[in-house]
């Protein structure tokens, strides 16, 4: 998600993920969603976010939402 103008939103699925040690099926699982969603979210290419995904990630991650997301300044 990129808009150099107003800044960026991260995603910090990947961290989060390697930091609990679970795989892409097994969060896939806990969340019930579909990997290729997932996937989207993990490599930061999702286009629009979407609050109910993101109370789902934060619950099987057991996590806050600033934990998973994080907005970025623009560098002006």
């Amino acid at each position: 998600m990129e808009d150099l103008e107003y800044g960026t939103i991260k995603i910090h699925l990947d961290e989060l993920m390697k930091e609990r040690n679970i795989s892409l099926n097994k969060l896939s699982f806990r969340a019930e969603m579909q990997r290729t969603q997932l996937r989207k979210y993990r490599d930061n290419t999702v286009q629009r976010l979407d609050v109910a995904v993101l109370a789902r990630l934060c619950f099987a991650l057991n996590c806050n939402l600033n934990d998973l997301i994080e907005y970025v300044p623009p560098q002006k």
